[in-house]
């Protein structure tokens, strides 16, 4: 699973016209899925997104999380995050998982994460041609992938 993560102060999804999600201060995840992802993914992501400290503390240093500043989060499916662009200039998805594979993952991450930041988490519409509004903070822009997990700590 690959997310990318920014900083907002606000963020709005439409889907045929209709709102159905919206946020105040807090991060908006774009979330891309490939066909190997599984629970596994989603769990470590999961546990990860709401310590990952990329809010500013008194000092102005990027010290805080999503946990300590109470902050919103909307997630996003989005499949072109495993565009390929090695061969031409038309974007390839054979990286990106089948529907059928990517909605059910995509709606484990949505009540996982939602369980992970003890609040409601907003969303697009899996699927839809959508419209996002967002105002960034920071700019701060993320990446994430759960091919690359944190190798274990030690002691």
């Amino acid at each position: 699973m690959r997310l990318v993560l920014q900083r907002v102060h606000r963020a709005k999804v439409e889907a045929d016209g209709v709102v159905t999600g919206s946020i105040g201060r807090g991060l908006l995840i774009l979330l891309g899925i490939r066909p190997s992802d599984g629970p596994g993914d989603v769990t470590w992501l999961c546990d990860k997104v709401p310590r990952i400290r990329v809010f500013e503390d008194d000092t102005g240093r990027m010290n805080r999380s999503l946990s300590d500043i109470a902050g919103d989060v909307m997630v996003i499916s989005q499949f072109t995050l495993y565009g390929n662009l090695r061969k031409g200039t038309r974007p390839s998805f054979n990286d990106a998982a089948p529907p059928e594979v990517a909605e059910p993952l995509y709606r484990s991450f949505l009540l996982e994460l939602e369980a992970s930041v003890g609040r409601p988490v907003a969303a697009g519409s899996f699927g839809a041609c959508m419209r996002i509004e967002s105002e960034l903070d920071g700019p701060v822009t993320l990446i994430l992938d759960s091919g690359r997990k944190d190798p274990p700590r030690r002691g």
